[in-house]
C-alpha cells in the first residue's frame, strides 16, 4: 500500500507575517473609525486649565440655578383663567408644557398647568399671577447646580483627553490582536462616559435656562342649596333622603337576612330536638 506524502508545511515566518498584516489592517480600521467618531461628536466647551486657576468658578456655572415654583389660585371662571395663564406664558417668552383639567359633574372644576418660563423672567411670572384670580399659596424652590456643572465639565474634559490618548495609542501600538481589542474596549467605555457627561450637562443647561412653574387654578367650592332656598331646609331634605336610603338598604338586605335566619332557626330546632331525644337515654 503506497504511503501518503505529508502535507507541505508553510514556514513560521509566513504565518507571522500574515497575522501581523491582519492585525495592522484591523488596527487601521479601528483608528479610522475612532477618529471619525471623535470628529463627528459635538464638543462641549470646557474651561481651560488657565481659566480654572484664575477663575475657580466660571460665570456660566455661577448662574446655574434651577428654579421651580407652585401656585394655587381661586378664580371665578376656569376657562378664562386658563386663557390668562396661556397669555401670561406667551408674554414672558415661555410656553405651557402640560395641562390637566377636571370638569366632571359633581367635581370641583379645576386645572393644573405646567409653564416653562425663562429663568431671568421668573420674577415677572410671579408678578403676573395676581390678575388671574385670588392668590392662595405660592412656593418657590431654587437649587444651585453650579458646582455640579463645573465638576461634570472637568470630568468630561479628562474623558476627552483620555479618548485622544487611546486613539493615539491605537494608531502607534504594535502587538497582538488581543492588545488592540483591549484598547478598543477601553475606548468604548470612555466614550460611554463622555455621552453620559454630555447628557447631564444638557439637562443642567436646559433646566437652568427654563424654569418650571406649576399653576393650579380652581373655581370656588360649591355651596349647599341654590338661589331662593334655605341652607337649613336643604340640610333637612338631605337628611330625609339619607334616612330613606337607609330604609331602602334594610329592605334590600331582607333578601339575604331572611333565608339565613330561617336556616339558622331550622338548625337550632334540630339540635334542640336531638338533645331532647337523647336526654332519657
Amino acid at each position: 500500500m503506497p504511503r501518503r506524502s505529508a502535507p507541505e508545511r508553510r514556514p513560521y515566518a509566513e504565518y507571522r507575517a500574515a497575522s501581523d498584516s491582519a492585525t495592522a489592517l484591523m488596527r487601521a480600521d479601528f483608528v479610522a473609525r475612532a477618529s471619525a467618531a471623535k470628529e463627528a461628536r459635538p464638543r462641549a466647551v470646557a474651561p481651560t486649565p488657565a481659566d480654572a486657576v484664575l477663575f475657580p468658578r466660571s460665570s456660566v456655572a455661577a448662574t446655574m440655578v434651577i428654579r421651580t415654583g407652585q401656585a394655587s389660585i381661586e378664580v371665578d371662571s376656569l376657562e378664562a383663567a386658563v386663557s390668562r395663564v396661556r397669555v401670561l406664558a406667551g408674554r414672558i417668552g415661555g410656553y405651557v408644557a402640560n395641562t390637566t383639567m377636571q370638569t366632571g359633574r359633581g367635581q370641583l372644576r379645576s386645572a393644573s398647568l405646567e409653564v416653562k418660563v425663562p429663568a431671568e423672567r421668573f420674577d415677572e411670572a410671579l408678578e403676573g399671577l395676581a390678575p388671574i384670580g385670588t392668590l392662595e399659596s405660592v412656593n418657590v424652590n431654587a437649587e444651585d447646580v453650579g458646582e455640579e456643572f463645573t465638576d461634570v465639565t472637568a470630568r468630561m474634559g479628562n474623558a476627552h483627553r483620555l479618548e485622544s490618548r487611546l486613539i493615539d495609542l491605537l494608531a502607534t501600538r504594535t502587538g497582538k490582536l488581543k492588545d488592540v481589542l483591549d484598547v478598543e474596549q477601553e475606548l468604548a467605555r470612555v466614550r460611554e462616559e463622555i455621552d453620559r457627561y454630555e447628557g447631564r450637562l444638557r439637562y443642567l443647561r436646559a433646566h437652568s435656562t427654563l424654569s418650571t412653574f406649576t399653576i393650579y387654578v380652581h373655581e370656588p367650592l360649591p355651596i349647599v342649596g341654590h338661589a331662593g332656598s334655605s341652607v337649613m331646609a336643604e340640610a333637612f331634605k338631605q337628611a330625609w333622603r339619607n334616612f330613606v336610603d337607609l330604609v331602602a338598604l334594610c329592605v334590600r338586605s331582607l333578601g339575604v337576612v331572611l333565608p339565613l335566619g330561617l336556616v339558622a332557626l331550622a338548625t337550632w330546632l334540630a339540635v334542640k330536638r336531638r338533645r331532647r331525644v337523647r336526654a332519657p337515654a
